[in-house]
This record gives structure tokens, C-alpha cells and sequence, in this order.
């Protein structure tokens, strides 16, 4: 049977040979490297079996076999201390009681133990010290590591230790002065974040490695612009949140996406409240075959619902989100229906025959320009469509319906946000005159949610471009689809009925910008390979969103990223006399006289008609 150096038994056997080895060269040591006394020599040969015995035990006791020399650490250096400390303890005491330390130089113990301790070290730390600095067998890019923090230093430790990892870690970049020169598993910090083009230059850098997990989205952006501007390739690690649960190593680095570069900061969900609300009950999803709806459905899987309904109006969209719930959550409940909301008796036929607990309401028209000249369809389905849905939720005495919303809810300038904020102002009516808790939640653009920018920037750019702004100062609020989905479930847990939740979305962002930015992450120069076209604001498009109304005074949820603008008060029965004559009109085709009732039911919306 053959041995590997590096297994168990076989470093056991290692420090088996290194204790009498030890022990034999303290009292050679004692006795100036000259031949040790007959009478000496016995005593020693004596104890042997005792020093043995105890030493190997102590060994045990303290785990010296649960490491592994290819990663020896300082953790391993105390546990070799602890144990060898404890074995002089013992065998002094020991001796001490057989023979009084008869034939015993008192100097030999502590001979014994700094031998024993360098004959344990430093085979470990040479055999580790091999191992990482095997670059004689290495190949791969010289790569530049920015940010000298604990995930640089993990990165640099994970390529060092795999000679197939395809990077060589040559120096680090770091814009702490405190690191300047010092060095990090035997790896240079070279300089500053901003010396990156003269230390790649300097060094040979064939690839960048960006491993600071913790950045903001500003600090981000800066080094990411600052490696733009030098030709070399660069990758990044996750975002704290996203290594929460996984070790930093080589297999974590991806290229850079405009999600890091328009990163937000973690969100901090209040899981438990979550989990208790939402735990075994049965949950409908509108529009749960969408961007926003198909992600919610995802994370609501998490918290085991006793069963979810998906409703969507689009038969491939349905398909793709419960195979995709089959494959990721075998053992969740769930069910594929396909219908639309405007259709009351398809609705009421879900609601009945399934009595959710709860429902996300999501299905909305959402295209602005392409709304502006179909005003019957979109109020049909955005606001008729959400009044059949909740006045269905209250008849079949559903415990809690969450709408959906947007930032162009706010002061409205086009017919998708008026039908948007007419929602929302049905359902806090709603909540004041049923059992029903009724809650909405309103943010601004998701990043890569079906008909956005980001997908449109991509095909443009995949094509050769140009890419198409509609004004050089229009801005946007952005977040991730799985943040805004997360954060409607915090806001459902802690809604009590009637409240509009506003998302934080942070800064806003240029559109301009992040159309610079995605020709860039593609490898190429925005103006130069790519064009940027200027194509002017499209109908009832805004050059910038509101998340509040001024009238909306926000007030902190106790949540991080969430708030509760407090809701404006109508009169409810004038309000459900104008909605009813909405109803009927869209019953016909008067596009004007619709527009015309819409303006009456949300006064702030200001068309360009």
C-alpha cells in the first residue's frame, strides 16, 4: 500500500520520529554536541518510552492531524505550541514522581521542547511554502490584484495553492498608504488604485483581478474606469452579499457586469417576519410569468408557501417559470394557470377554486410610448384589470393583496404611470372598506427586466450599434430584480393595509452613462467603435422620475431601502362614481373621452395632449 506524503498517517509517523529525535538532540545539545555520558544516555533511553507515549497523546488531544500542511496556518502553529507544552507538563510531572528527575539535566527540557517545536514547524511550512511557490510548473496570466484587503488575500492564497488556476498573482494594488510595500503571501503592494496603468506597465500585467467585495457602486465605478482606461482585460469577485455563503476563490471571479458598476448596497430583509408571514400559505402571483413576477415567485419559493399559483396572460412566459420552479424547488406546491386579469370570470374561477392567502398582484401593462396611443388597453388592463382582481380578493375574503407600482405613478406625465397611480388609489379606497389588508409598493426601473434599457443597450451594442438615448440629461433610478423582490415581500410583512411603500432606490443614474458604460464592458470605445444617438423623448417620457409626490410626506419603516409615503385622502365615493363611468367607457372605443376620465381620477396626470 503506498503512502502519501501528505496523508494522515503518514504525517503521523512524521511526528512519531521527531519526538525521540528531539529528544535525543536536547541532551546533545546539553552536553555541548559532544558524546553524551553512559549514565546520561541511559536515563534518556529509559524515559524514551514515556516522552513518547505522552508526547503522541498530547498530539492527539490538541488535533494536530484535523489540518492539512498544504495549508498550514498560524491556527496550526498554536495548536503544535499548545501540544507540546502540554506533553513537557506531563512528562515532567511524571518523571518528577517515578524518579525524581533522577539522571535528568535540568536543561534538557527545555531543549526538548524548542527542538521538538522547530522539528514539527518547519517541515509544515516548507512543505506549504513548496506547494504555493511552485512556479516553475505554473502558467497562466500575470495578474494585478486590487485591493489588498482579507478577499485579496484569499484570492492570492486559493491561485498560489492551484498551479492550474491559469493566473499568477504578481503584485497588489491598494489605495490604503498603510500597505504600500508590505507584502501579502509573499506578494508586493505596489501602489494605489490610480498608479494602475504604471504598475501594469511596470509589472507586465496581462489581466486584472478586482477583489474588493465591499465597494460601494461609486467606488466601483472609479475602478473600473481606471481599468478601462488600461488595455488588459479585467474580472471581479461578487459583492459581499453575493459571498455570503461561498468562499473567495478562483471559480467566484466573472467579468464585470453593469450591475457592479450601478451596484447598490446590501439589503438587509428581516427574514423571520418573512418567513412567519408568508410560510404555509397559499400565494397567487399576477403576472407571475414576467421579469418581476417570475423572480418573485423564485424567492417566495424560499420561504415554503403551502402552494403557488402562477397567473400569466402569456403561454411561453407561464411554461418557462414552472419549469424553471419544477427544476429549482422539487418539492414546492405550485400551479400554472393561464388567464388574464381583465377576465372576471377566469379570475374569479383562480381566486375560489384555490383561496389564496395572499396575493402579489404584478401583471401590468408597461411600456410608456407604446401605451400613449392605446389608452383604452392600458387603463383596461392596469386599473379594470386590478379593480377585478381586488374586488374578486374581497369577496373570497383573501387575507392580504400586495400591488405593484412604479415611480411613474408620481405626478404622471404619461398613460401607463396615470393608470399606475389610479391603482394605487383604488386600492387604498379598497383597504378602508373591506377585511382585505391592501398594500401597495412603488419603485423605479429593475436592471435587465424585459423591455428595459439595459437589454435594448445590448442587442444595439451585439449589432454594432448605434446605441439610442433620447436626451443627454435623462436619468433613471435603477435596482436589481431580485432586490425589488425582496423588498415587496418585506413590505407585504410589514404593511398593515392602506400604506404605499417607497422603495430607496438611491442615486439616479444618467441614461447616457450607462450606455457609455455597457460599450466599455463590451470591449469597445463608446463614440469611437460605438455610436451614441440622440434620438430625442419619446411621448410621455420625462427626463427625470419622482418616487414620492410632494403632498407624500416619507416616514421610515424601521427597514433599511424602505419607506412609507403617507397616503393622500379622497373622497371614496366620488372617486368609485368616476372609476364605474371608466369602466363603462372603456366598454366602447372613445379613446378621448377615456383620457378624459383618467385625468378626472388622477388630477396630477398632465398628458401632452
Amino acid at each position: 500500500m503506498s503512502l502519501k506524503l501528505r496523508s494522515r498517517t503518514s504525517i503521523f509517523i512524521h511526528d512519531l520520529l521527531m519526538v525521540p529525535l528531539a529528544w535525543f538532540a536536547a541532551y546533545w545539545f546539553r552536553f555541548n554536541l559532544d558524546v553524551i555520558p553512559d549514565e546520561y544516555f541511559d536515563s534518556a533511553l529509559l524515559y524514551l518510552p514515556v516522552v513518547i507515549a505522552i508526547q503522541v497523546s498530547a498530539f492527539w488531544a490538541f488535533g494536530l492531524y484535523r489540518g492539512v500542511w498544504r495549508f498550514s496556518s498560524m491556527p496550526d502553529l498554536v495548536r503544535i505550541a499548545k501540544s507540546v507544552s502540554a506533553g513537557i507538563f506531563f512528562i515532567a510531572g511524571f518523571l518528577f514522581l517515578y524518579s525524581r528527575l533522577e539522571g535528568l539535566p535540568r536543561s534538557v527540557m527545555p531543549l526538548y521542547m524548542l527542538i521538538l517545536l522547530a522539528l514539527l514547524c518547519i517541515p509544515r511550512f516548507v512543505y506549504r511554502f513548496w506547494k504555493e511557490r511552485a512556479f516553475v510548473e505554473r502558467i497562466g496570466q500575470r495578474a494585478l490584484i486590487v485591493g489588498a484587503g482579507s478577499a485579496g488575500e484569499m484570492l492570492v492564497r486559493d491561485l498560489l495553492s492551484n498551479a492550474n488556476s491559469g493566473y499568477i498573482p504578481v503584485v497588489f494594488a491598494d489605495d490604503m498608504p498603510s500597505k504600500f510595500r508590505r507584502e501579502i503571501r509573499g506578494i508586493r503592494v505596489a501602489g494605489a488604485v490610480e498608479k494602475l496603468p504604471d504598475l501594469i506597465e511596470q509589472w507586465e500585467i496581462e489581466v486584472v483581478l478586482i477583489a474588493v467585495p465591499s465597494a460601494s457602486d461609486t467606488q466601483m465605478r472609479r475602478i473600473v474606469e481606471i481599468c478601462e482606461a488600461c488595455d488588459v482585460p479585467f474580472q471581479t469577485l461578487p459583492s459581499v452579499k453575493e459571498l455570503l455563503s461561498v468562499s473567495v476563490t478562483k471559480a467566484n471571479l466573472r467579468e464585470v457586469s453593469i450591475m457592479d458598476i450601478l451596484g447598490r448596497d446590501p439589503v438587509r430583509l428581516d427574514w423571520p417576519r418573512i418567513q412567519q408571514n408568508l410560510h404555509d400559505k397559499t400565494i397567487l402571483v399576477t403576472g407571475g410569468g414576467g421579469s418581476i413576477g417570475s423572480e418573485l415567485c423564485k424567492q417566495l419559493a424560499k420561504v415554503q408557501p403551502r402552494k403557488l399559483i402562477i397567473f400569466d396572460q402569456c403561454e411561453f412566459n407561464l411554461y418557462k417559470i414552472n419549469a424553471e420552479l419544477t427544476k429549482g424547488f422539487p418539492q414546492l406546491l405550485h400551479l400554472a394557470v393561464l388567464g388574464d386579469v381583465t377576465d372576471a370570470l377566469a379570475v374569479e374561477q383562480v381566486i375560489s377554486g384555490q383561496h389564496p392567502d395572499v396575493i402579489f398582484h404584478a401583471a401590468a401593462y408597461k411600456h410608456v410610448p407604446l401605451l400613449e396611443g392605446q389608452v383604452r388597453e392600458a387603463v383596461h388592463n392596469n386599473l379594470i384589470g386590478t379593480k377585478t382582481l381586488a374586488e374578486a380578493a374581497i369577496s373570497a375574503g383573501v387575507q392580504r393583496f400586495v400591488l405593484i407600482s412604479t415611480d411613474k405613478a408620481v405626478n404622471p406625465s404619461n398613460v401607463m404611470g396615470a393608470t399606475k397611480r389610479a391603482a394605487e388609489i383604488l386600492c387604498q379606497n379598497l383597504d378602508k372598506a373591506s377585511v382585505t389588508r391592501f398594500t401597495t409598493v412603488r419603485f423605479g426601473n429593475v436592471l435587465d427586466s424585459a423591455g428595459s434599457v439595459v437589454p435594448l443597450f445590448r442587442e444595439q451594442i451585439r449589432t454594432g450599434g448605434p446605441v439610442t438615448v433620447t436626451h443627454p440629461d435623462i436619468t433613471r433610478y435603477f435596482m436589481t430584480i431580485p432586490e425589488a423582490c425582496q423588498l415587496i415581500m418585506q413590505a407585504e410583512a410589514v404593511g398593515k393595509g392602506g400604506e404605499v411603500y417607497v422603495l430607496d432606490m438611491g442615486k439616479p443614474v444618467k441614461i447616457v452613462y450607462l450606455a457609455e458604460q455597457m460599450i466599455r464592458l463590451s470591449g469597445k470605445l463608446p463614440g469611437k467603435d460605438i455610436a451614441i444617438d440622440f434620438v430625442g423623448l419619446r411621448p410621455g417620457e420625462k427626463l427625470y422620475e419622482e418616487l414620492f409626490h410632494d403632498e407624500e410626506q416619507l416616514m421610515e419603516t424601521g427597514y433599511s431601502k424602505l419607506r412609507l409615503a403617507k397616503a393622500r385622502i379622497y373622497d371614496s365615493d366620488v372617486w368609485f362614481k368616476h372609476i364605474h363611468e371608466l369602466s363603462q367607457a372603456c366598454q366602447g372605443l372613445d379613446q378621448q373621452r377615456i383620457l378624459g376620465l383618467l385625468k378626472q381620477l388622477v388630477p396630477e396626470f398632465k398628458s401632452a395632449e
